[in-house]
C-alpha cells in the first residue's frame, strides 16, 4: 500500500502557525506571570523584614498600637451593646403599653358585660386575650434579651480584662527588657574598658616619659641661662642708683636748709701687711 502524496495547503499551514503563535503567547504570559508573582514575593518579603526590624526597635510604638487598637474594639462592641439595650428598652415600653392596654380592655370588657351588651364585651374580650398573649411574648424576649445583653457584658469584661492583663504582662516584659539591655550595654562597656586598660595605660606611659623629657630640658635651660648671667652689671647699677638717690638728697637738704647727718660707713677690715715685722 503507497502513501498518499503529500500535498501543500496554505490553509493548512496558516493554522499551524497560529497555533504556535498561540502557544508562544500562553508560554510567554506564563513566564511573566511568574515573574511578577516572584517579583511580588521578594517586595513582600522585604517589606515584612523592615517591618519586623522596625517593630523590634520600637516595641513601644507597637504596644501603643495595640492599645489604641484595644480602645476602638471596646468603643465598637460598647456601640453593639448600646443597640442590644435600646431593643430591651423598647419591649420595655412596649410591655408597659400593653399592660395598660390590658387593663383599659378588661375594665371595658366588664362594663359591657354588666350592662348587657355581651357582643361588645365579646370584642373587648377577644382583644383582651390577643394583648395578654402578645404581654406574654415580649415578655419572654425581654428575658431573653436581657440574658443576652448580660452575657455579651460579661464577655466583654471578660476580654477587656484579658487584654489589659496582656497589655501590662507586655509593659512589665518591655521594661524588663530596658533593665538588661541597659545592664547588657554597662557590661559591654565594662568589658571594653578592661581590656583597653593595658593599650591606655601604654600611652600614660608615654605621656608620662614625654612630660618628665620635657621638664628635663625646661630645667637644664633655665641652669644654663642662670650660669651665664653676669650679676656685676646688676650690682654696678645698683650703686649707682643707691649714690644718686644719696646726691639727689643732700642737693634737696642744702636748699631747704636741712641738716642730715652724714652718713656712717661700716668700718672696713684692715689689709692684711705683706711687709715688715708684722707680717706672717
Amino acid at each position: 500500500m503507497q502513501n498518499a502524496p503529500f500535498v501543500f495547503s496554505p490553509k493548512r499551514l496558516f493554522f499551524s502557525e497560529v497555533r504556535f503563535s498561540v502557544n508562544a503567547v500562553f508560554t510567554l504570559n506564563s513566564n511573566l506571570i511568574i515573574m511578577f508573582q516572584r517579583i511580588s514575593n521578594l517586595i513582600r518579603g522585604f517589606i515584612s523584614l523592615v517591618l519586623g526590624k522596625a517593630e523590634r526597635q520600637n516595641p513601644e510604638a507597637l504596644l501603643e498600637v495595640e492599645k489604641e487598637n484595644l480602645r476602638k474594639q471596646i468603643a465598637n462592641y460598647n456601640q453593639g451593646l448600646a443597640a442590644h439595650a435600646g431593643l430591651c428598652e423598647r419591649l420595655i415600653n412596649q410591655i408597659r403599653n400593653l399592660e395598660t392596654e390590658e387593663g383599659d380592655l378588661r375594665t371595658k370588657a366588664a362594663a359591657h358585660l354588666r350592662a348587657g351588651n355581651r357582643e361588645a364585651a365579646g370584642q373587648y374580650a377577644l382583644r383582651l386575650q390577643t394583648v395578654s398573649r402578645e404581654i406574654e411574648e415580649n415578655r419572654k424576649q425581654l428575658e431573653q434579651s436581657e440574658a443576652a445583653y448580660n452575657e455579651l457584658v460579661h464577655a466583654r469584661d471578660v476580654a477587656v480584662k484579658a487584654a489589659k492583663d496582656k497589655i501590662e504582662a507586655m509593659s512589665y516584659a518591655l521594661d524588663d527588657l530596658k533593665v538588661k539591655r541597659a545592664t547588657a550595654e554597662l557590661s559591654e562597656m565594662a568589658g571594653g574598658m578592661i581590656s583597653s586598660i593595658g593599650g591606655s595605660g601604654d600611652n600614660l606611659d608615654r605621656l608620662k616619659g614625654m612630660l618628665e623629657e620635657e621638664r628635663a630640658k625646661a630645667a637644664g635651660r633655665a641652669r644654663v641661662a642662670r650660669d651665664t648671667l653676669s650679676t656685676e652689671g646688676v650690682d654696678l647699677k645698683e650703686t649707682e642708683q643707691k649714690a644718686l638717690a644719696d646726691q639727689a638728697l643732700e642737693d634737696f637738704a642744702a636748699k631747704e636748709g636741712i641738716q642730715i647727718e652724714p652718713k656712717v660707713l661700716p668700718p672696713s677690715a684692715p689689709a692684711p701687711k705683706t711687709l715688715g715685722p708684722g707680717a706672717q
